[in-house]
């Protein structure tokens, strides 16, 4: 019986004044504490009062220009950028190995006259099931003139929620990029792209590597709209590569093939280095909105009941007189008294 009396119990608050300098500035220094969150941090800086976007669509086309002399050649963009469409991820080629006249055919070999052991008299790979033989032609210096290209890049972004569109470009393109002078041009001389990146234009030429242009679209649509300008950063994303001694910086090989008069068909290898460009866009765009001003609000008049949550913990615990305030605080009645209707007239 006596857990069932205990189960059909009810507690109600009992409000209990204590006079004590200490408690009250604890109690008020905390409350002062949550309420200057919640508008500093919340409300102002989180703006938490929005309704947020961040499902951003984003198209992203570039152009790369610039002429450059590469060993006894002249190259311009048809040479040296891959792929040609302008796409989001292109490779600016900087060094290139080449090998040239190769042919499908046997390569010479020979034979030790003491074990009849093979070795082929040059270097061969094997396609299909024939062997290629292979000149190698001396390392090639970098393009050091891909330094001053310029990378074009024009970037569009819409979210969706507010059917809002935006793009990247000025009312004038004769500008450079720079940080402070012009943040918001979208034009950016290479070398300085690797620059901000914390790299050296000559080793990533040497070397190969990936960086990327991150393009941030951090928009208020409380305030004007032409004010939902980007921002950009970059970084360098193969990072890791770049210490590993194992395969380090970025190249890969591709071929050009041509045909001889007698219909013969001969090739030359390229092995490239090349800085590879990643265009990254995010971002998110924010609005007033009814729902999480209500929510956030109540949650912070809520959260300001830590504060006596904190002080009862101090009071019970840890002040000389818990026993007295316990007394005060927590009170059982066993039963309610019957009412003698007669004595309330």
């Amino acid at each position: 019986m006596g857990c069932v009396t205990d189960f059909f119990t009810y507690e109600t608050t009992k409000s209990v004044v204590v006079k004590s300098w200490t408690i009250g500035i604890i109690n008020r220094a905390v409350q002062l504490l949550i309420i200057t969150y919640f508008v500093c941090w919340v409300f102002l800086h989180e703006k938490a009062y929005q309704i947020r976007d961040s499902s951003i669509e984003s198209s992203v086309m570039t152009k790369v220009k610039g002429v450059g002399r590469y060993s006894d050649r002249v190259m311009d963009v048809a040479d040296y950028v891959t792929p040609p469409q302008g796409s989001s991820v292109f490779v600016i080629l900087t060094k290139l190995i080449t090998t040239q006249n190769q042919i499908q055919d046997f390569c010479a070999e020979e034979k030790w006259p003491t074990d009849g052991i093979i070795l082929y008299t040059v270097r061969v790979y094997i396609t299909l099931t024939e062997f290629i033989c292979l000149c190698f032609i001396p390392l090639r210096p970098i393009l050091h003139e891909a330094e001053n290209f310029t990378v074009f890049v024009k970037n569009s972004v819409r979210f969706p929620i507010f059917n809002f569109e935006r793009g990247n470009l000025l009312s004038s393109l004769n500008c450079r990029y720079h940080p402070i002078t012009h943040p918001f041009c979208p034009i950016f001389r290479l070398g300085d792209i690797v620059k901000l990146a914390g790299q050296n234009f000559t080793n990533l030429a040497d070397n190969g590597g990936v960086i990327g242009i991150k393009i941030g679209w951090l928009c208020d649509l409380d305030k004007s709209w032409d004010l939902c300008l980007p921002s950009y950063s970059f970084t360098r994303l193969d990072g890791v590569s770049a210490k590993s001694n194992i395969s380090p910086g970025y190249n890969f090989r591709f071929a050009r093939y041509y045909m001889r008069p007698d219909g013969s068909e001969f090739r030359t290898l390229i092995k490239a280095y090349g800085i590879r460009v990643d265009v990254l866009v995010y971002g998110n765009a924010g609005k007033f909105n009814i729902i999480p001003t209500l929510i956030n609000t109540v949650a912070a008049f809520t959260s300001v009941g830590v504060g006596t949550v904190l002080c009862d913990i101090i009071l019970l615990n840890f002040l000389k007189g818990a026993d007295q305030y316990k007394a005060k605080k927590f009170e059982e009645v066993m039963s309610i008294p019957a009412v003698d209707n007669d004595k309330l007239f």
